[in-house]
């Protein structure tokens, strides 16, 4: 990394316009010249750009370009909106969207392969309204279109998109009781059609858990309240081939609901905040491990939330924004990984190598011109 210090220490004192040229845009394209984590601090969060709207009960989809859609949720008091923003992690800032067709929040959104996203069910004017009501947004006009309705109304569900393309929409609540069903969403014919129910018997819903579809093509679901009201530590997986569900490895220590949960470069999941059975905000976070099926603690968030939005960026780090604690939250906050922190460091390696030999070539081209001259 010497040779990268050196590179950027004497980048403004270099006298050789050509020099600027060469190492200058190679370390803005590298994103070098930005503020970015470095290697070995793992597991913290850094702030960024505050929303337009404080919100929460919302969702956040990371688009194809990078962007961020933020949609729906509650603004002031108990009053669903329609409102949409997206963030842009090269500037870390939000700019307002088209709004959705209908006021919801408790909803799912879901980046379907052709580029559009999916939203699905939610609350409407009112807690508990359990909506059936789908809509599609299309990040080209900024605008939404309806869409089938789910068999099952429901909010607080989960949504995750299939490697087949299909989406597994699972559990959630009918007005106020937790539920078992799931289905799955064809974005080719626009319609619903019912799947294998969670593990369990009677009354054995879950809400408020989170999906998270993982590299071997199953589905992570985690956490959660039953129909009692109680956090549930309890796991499961749902295996897209068969259509059915099994159990795995339980959370640490109490059970937690709302949280959020992601996919990180290594494999693993991390699961961030949430409350717990005495209502209390989290700002605890643990790691899922598909190859053990158990969980280990991380770096805790910076501010203890619920109701929040965990999205993975292109650079590997998660954004989480908005919540509740309290009162709406408009901070956001970022986590970087082990994988994304080795994902960082093997670019500056790249770089670092590519910088050299660039460097390394106009060195001998100018001794090659010296020797050139005095043969002369």
């Amino acid at each position: 990394m010497k040779i990268l210090h050196s590179l950027i220490a004497g980048l403004w004192s270099a006298k050789s316009i050509l020099a600027q040229r060469i190492v200058y845009p190679l370390l803005v394209g590298a994103g070098l010249m930005l503020a970015h984590p470095c290697a070995g601090q793992t597991g913290t969060w850094t702030a960024t750009g505050s929303l337009v709207t404080g919100r929460y009960n919302h969702s956040a989809t990371l688009l194809p370009d990078g962007k961020v859609l933020v949609a729906g949720g509650i603004a002031v008091c108990c009053d669903s909106i329609a409102s949409a923003e997206l963030y842009d992690p090269a500037s870390g800032t939000w700019t307002a969207t088209g709004s959705l067709a209908n006021v919801r929040e408790q909803h799912t959104a879901t980046l379907l392969p052709n580029g559009k996203v999916l939203v699905a069910g939610g609350n409407g004017d009112f807690f508990y309204s359990s909506l059936a009501s789908a809509e599609l947004y299309d990040p080209a006009s900024g605008t939404w279109t309806g869409t089938g309705s789910v068999v099952t109304a429901r909010s607080t569900h989960t949504a995750t998109l299939l490697p087949n393309g299909e989406v597994l929409v699972a559990a959630g609540l009918f007005l106020t009781n937790p539920i078992r069903s799931a289905e799955l969403y064809d974005s080719a014919s626009g319609t619903w059609s019912a799947t294998g129910r969670l593990v369990g018997s009677g009354h054995s819903g879950r809400a408020q858990h989170t999906a998270t579809l993982l590299p071997n093509g199953e589905v992570l679901v985690a956490g959660g309240f039953n129909p009692a009201f109680i956090n549930l530590k309890s796991a499961q997986l749902y295996d897209p081939v068969s259509g059915t569900w099994t159990a795995t490895g339980r959370l640490l220590g109490s059970g937690r609901a709302q949280h959020t949960a992601t996919l990180l470069p290594e494999g693993k999941v991390l699961v961030a905040g949430g409350y717990n059975s005495a209502y209390i905000n989290l700002k605890s976070a643990e790691l899922y491990d598909p190859a053990s099926e158990t969980w280990t603690a991380t770096g805790s968030l910076i501010t203890a939330r619920d109701f929040h939005t965990a999205t993975l960026l292109p650079n590997g780090e998660v954004l989480v924004a908005g919540g509740n604690n309290g009162g709406n939250l408009a901070s956001a906050e970022l986590y970087t990984s082990a994988g994304s922190a080795i994902m960082l460091e093997a670019a500056r390696r790249k770089m670092e190598g590519t910088i050299a030999a660039r460097l390394n070539w106009r060195e001998a081209s100018s001794t090659e011109s010296i020797f050139t001259g005095m043969a002369r």
